[in-house]
């Protein structure tokens, strides 16, 4: 028979330390179980208290994100022009067409910029035009021979309504300005951007002369802080893509010279792309030491 255990004598203030010892490590095991405990959707105890506190409101942006071209890596002009054909190699020369975008440095609900121009050398001469005055006028008979394809004024009217918008231009003689406001053509054309507006030059006197400073023209309207344009056909030698650029950057810094009074813009970043190419950004130079020559540029 085994006897019975001996249980040592534990002195009463060893016993309270010991007891005061075990109730502080619950505390502790318990705080450290409930940081870790899991939601199912997940989240912890810790992540409950971080959600619930209240988000600090970012300020928004009063300008367009424009990002620093310090490391960007940046190309001559007929260094783009190399890698942009590589991109275009069995394309025919006049389908593809190179696009310029010039990026602004600009806040976001200020005046934008928008004009027209007549490049050097023109990019695309397809444009149709409609020009609105008398049908049985000297306007009308002026206009369809400046090469205007669609000239009248009921007829185009009932042709917009309808929803046959067949042409890129819109001008109208200033004669025929109130029957066309009438006819409220404003909310059709308006969006697409060909509504007549004497701010903008296309309601006019002389309908001729608008005409032919169409054929040939670009139009250029800023959006998002950036400036876009068709400069060029994929067929231009690089000195008639270099002074369709010139001529667009100089009038692009009109624009802005005009605008100073009202809003602070500048030139940020100049990309030149093409219809199936990627955009290369421009450094301002005309070649490099290691570009290929124009005259091998310009063989289709």
């Amino acid at each position: 028979m085994s006897s019975p255990k001996v249980v040592p004598h534990v002195p009463l203030q060893k016993l309270h330390t010991a007891i005061q010892l075990n109730i502080h490590l619950n505390a502790l095991r318990y705080a450290n179980r409930s940081t870790f405990v899991r939601f199912a959707s997940g989240k912890s105890v810790g992540d409950s208290r971080v959600r619930d506190q209240p988000k600090k409101k970012r300020k928004a942006r009063i300008e367009f994100k424009q990002y620093s071209l310090k490391d960007a890596e940046q190309f001559s002009l007929c260094d783009a022009i190399r890698y942009i054909k590589a991109f275009e190699v069995g394309r025919p020369p006049t389908s593809p067409k190179y696009d310029l975008a010039v990026k602004l440095r600009t806040v976001k609900n200020g005046p934008t910029v928008r004009n027209r121009l007549r490049l050097p050398h023109a990019v695309d001469t397809s444009i149709r035009i409609c020009v609105i005055c008398p049908p049985d006028s000297e306007h009308a008979e002026a206009a369809k021979k400046a090469g205007a394809s669609v000239v009248g004024e009921d007829t185009v009217f009932d042709a917009v309504k309808a929803g046959r918008i067949e042409f890129d231009r819109c001008i109208c003689h200033q004669d025929s300005t109130a029957k066309m406001n009438k006819a409220g053509l404003g909310r059709i054309l308006g969006p697409r951007g060909l509504m007549p507006s004497a701010k903008f030059g296309t309601i006019v006197k002389d309908v001729a002369a608008s005409v032919k400073g169409l054929i040939g023209g670009s139009e250029y309207r800023e959006r998002n802080g950036v400036l876009r344009m068709a400069i060029g056909q994929l067929g231009f030698t690089p000195e008639e893509l270099q002074a369709n650029i010139k001529t667009f950057m100089g009038e692009i810094k009109k624009d802005i010279a005009l605008l100073s009074d009202r809003v602070n813009k500048e030139i940020h970043e100049v990309v030149l792309s093409s219809t199936n190419a990627p955009g290369f950004s421009l450094n301002g130079d005309f070649r490099s030491p290691t570009s290929p020559s124009s005259r091998d540029l310009s063989v289709i």
